[in-house]
């Protein structure tokens, strides 16, 4: 295995008596931080994740050398996903060795694969110095042993254009470490060799960044941490004062929590290091999962939800979630002490985060910010950071949201379970909050009376209910007895009376300390008394049928909770299918009014490219391909169809059932795409669709969001190649009539 890269004649003279070196790379795995230890030849870095610089300096083959390691970026994502902690420490790394640095270096492992997000994600952040940093900057390669007798040019030219051009665009200047093998001091020598000979290429320069930029940072910085000293001092003073009106009176022997916030927030590990143990599964679940264990001497249940798109609005979110949302209150009656907005903090929150969260509390009414606290998660990441810190550097995004909450906020380490304070105080607050409130919960059936007005009139009507207690479950009994009014001439009154009782009933199940496991036989007699009837059938007008209504939509609520209560960690399979299998509900097919549009087309050779503008925030359709786009804004969608890698596929035991269309605009601009098939059965066809992501040589596979008769629809973030899928049965047909669609 070679380390080479570009070479200069050298000398005597370009030997440099002192060298300045700045790490920088992605975190989680690029070795920057091995790689200073490697360089200074001994353990000078913590090998886990920092949120500060960190400066080290040793002799090293006769040289005087320091050594800057930064914290890392995420890997692929784009610069302004980078908390603002990060991105000043990266400007700030060329302050710390005076008078800069004479090199920057960038460094990646070979042990991934390199993709095109990686790059621009490497280029964003590099050029947050300024464009001269690629004129210093060298790409050091880790873990050489990987590569065996492969070379690294091999390796270079191997991983494709997007590391090809990264190396050329730092003067094809590269070196590679094998950190394993510090005994090797030749692969060091050979690294500061080359370094001296950028600088000579640089006529003896280092890396210079305007000092008033460097001022205005460091202003900027003192003017935070004043203000991050002012935050902390008022929540002590607040907290003060209600330990003053509490003394130990409220030490509240039981504590009911919700976890609400995005899909990758970390809420199921936070309901984990709460309770002390694996009660929560790690994977997306589409429905609430309830946990209760003894904490710190008081009986604490956590009911986790499901969770939203962090920068979608309400409007995006399928109905389950938000029905989820609504009936989380109610699975711990008579209502939570507190909910927990769940947000990570090594991940930068923008504005649009704030109106997600915001929009998806309310669903539980206006009420519902006196009773939660955001739980900051991946606290580890914040290093020697305060909180408060962290709080003042995001802006105002963040700060508003915490102010609404009260200025009540707590952070936690789910990688450091075993830290018990980090719980108990947590539980503390949860008492003051309580105090706070006079004692008061949230009630389900007082205050999420307004929360279900906030959910559109058309995604489910809802009549008000005299019935204590319905107005939480209604939503959920709703939904599944078809979301809809019943046809003309049927009595309403009657069903919604029925419905009530029915609640009321399934209330009754779900209170602590009710023997669930005695109800066995109801629950057998339940699931045997399913027909293939539709559920609620408005159109019949008889008694009976109404009755026969209601046990219907029972028994599928009873499924629920009897799953949820008694086998939490096993879904419905049958349940599961059919969510991602149906179709749309004549209340969404309402909503969805589609703009059908020509696109301008123009041809190449071999291919036909699509432009399509989009006037509005909306449902767009292509009337050549009948791809679909929800638009988040206005914006121009370009889009093409290209060669399925089939081979890449069939090893993964899949087979393409539609064309492969590369799509770009603007980011941010689509939020959601319907993808066309053909699946003539409704059975087995729907459930072995799939949806592909191909990213360079790998592809990911993710389950649709829905299947209409005709598009397959799901979520994204962002666009490159999208294409439909299935699992791989030779007998099934080739579906031409899409697959030859250009």
């Amino acid at each position: 295995m070679a380390a080479s890269g570009s070479h200069t004649p050298s000398g005597d003279s370009l030997h440099l008596s002192e060298l300045r070196i700045v790490l920088l790379g992605y975190r989680g795995g690029s070795g920057k931080s091995s790689a200073g230890n490697t360089i200074l030849g001994r353990e000078a870095f913590d090998l886990k994740t920092t949120a500060q610089c960190v400066k080290r300096q040793g002799e090293v083959a006769g040289r005087q050398v320091t050594v800057i390691d930064t914290p890392g970026w995420w890997k692929n994502l784009p610069v302004e996903r980078t908390p603002e902690l990060v991105k000043q420490e990266i400007l700030l790394s060329v302050s710390l060795c005076p008078p800069g640095p004479h090199t920057f270096l960038l460094v990646i492992s070979v042990g991934f694969l390199y993709t095109e997000e990686d790059r621009r994600a490497v280029e964003e952040h590099l050029t947050l110095l300024c464009e001269t940093v690629w004129s210093h900057t060298i790409v050091l390669f880790t873990r050489g042993d990987c590569l065996g007798d492969t070379t690294i040019e091999q390796h270079i030219e191997s991983e494709g254009e997007a590391l090809k051009w990264l190396v050329d665009k730092c003067g094809n200047r590269y070196h590679i470490l094998n950190n394993e093998n510090r005994g090797d001091v030749t692969q060091v020598t050979e690294l500061l060799e080359k370094i001296e000979e950028m600088v000579a290429g640089n006529r003896g320069g280092h890396f210079e960044i305007k000092r008033e930029l460097l001022e205005k940072i460091e202003v900027w910085r003192r003017k935070k941490e004043d203000k991050a000293k002012e935050l902390c001092m008022r929540v002590k003073k607040q907290r003060e004062i209600h330990r003053t009106f509490i003394g130990d009176s409220l030490h509240l022997s039981e504590l009911r929590i919700v976890l609400l916030g995005s899909r990758d927030a970390g809420k199921s590990s936070a309901g984990n290091t709460i309770l002390g143990r694996e009660e929560f599964d790690l994977r997306t679940a589409a429905q609430c999962l309830k946990r209760q264990g003894e904490v710190a001497g008081r009986q604490v249940t956590v009911v986790d939800t499901p969770g939203w798109c962090k920068n979608l609005p309400v409007e995006y979110t399928p109905e389950l979630v938000k029905q989820e949302i609504v009936f989380s209150a109610s699975l711990c009656p008579p209502g939570p002490h507190t909910l927990f907005l769940v947000i990570r903090v090594d991940v930068s929150f923008k504005e649009e985060e704030t109106n997600a969260a915001e929009d998806h509390l309310e669903l539980l009414s206006e009420r519902v910010w006196s009773h939660t606290i955001v739980l900051f998660t991946h606290g580890d990441c914040l290093g020697d950071t305060t909180i408060e810190h962290h709080i003042q550097r995001e802006g105002k995004a963040l700060q508003w949201l915490v102010e609404k909450c009260g200025n009540r906020f707590h952070v936690l380490n789910n990688n450091n379970s075993g830290d018990a304070t980090q719980v108990t105080e947590l539980l503390e607050k949860i008492d003051e909050l309580v105090a706070a409130n006079s004692g008061d919960v949230f009630y389900p059936e007082r205050d999420c009376k307004e929360g279900m007005n906030l959910i559109p009139e058309e995604m489910f009507e809802k009549p008000s209910l005299p019935l204590k207690g319905a107005h939480s479950i209604y939503p959920l009994l709703l939904s599944m007895s078809g979301g809809s009014r019943p046809e003309t001439g049927y009595d309403g009154s009657d069903q919604m009376s029925e419905i009530g009782s029915v609640a009321e009933s399934l209330l009754r199940l779900v209170v602590p300390g009710d023997d669930i496991s005695d109800t066995q036989s109801l629950r057998s007699s339940v699931y045997s008394s399913q027909t293939s009837e539709p559920v609620c059938e408005h159109n019949s007008g008889s008694k009976s049928s109404r009755e026969k209504s209601s046990l219907d939509v029972m028994s599928f609520v009873l499924r629920r909770i009897f799953c949820s209560q008694n086998n939490p960690c096993t879904s419905d399979a049958s349940n599961h299918e059919s969510e991602h299998r149906s179709t749309s509900t004549p209340a969404e097919r309402t909503l969805a009014v589609v703009t059908k549009l020509t696109p301008e087309t123009s041809k190449g050779f071999t291919e036909t490219s699509c432009r399509l503008q989009c006037s509005h925030a909306g449902l767009f359709q292509c009337s050549l391909t009948g791809l679909v786009f929800l638009m988040k804004r206005e914006g121009e969608v370009l889009y093409r169809t290209v060669q399925w890698d089939e081979n890449l596929l069939h090893s993964t035991g899949q087979t393409p059932a539609g064309p492969l269309f590369s799509i770009e605009c603007l980011q941010g601009s689509v939020c959601q795409l319907h993808l066309p098939h053909c699946e003539i059965l409704s059975g087995e066809g729907l459930d072995s669709l799939s949806v592909a992501h191909v990213t360079g040589d790998s592809v990911e596979f993710l389950p649709p969001l829905r299947v209409t008769d005709t598009h397959v629809v799901v979520n994204i973030i962002d666009l490159s190649l999208w294409g439909l899928v299935r699992m791989f049965r030779p007998f099934l047909s080739n579906h031409s009539a899409i697959l030859s669609q250009f």
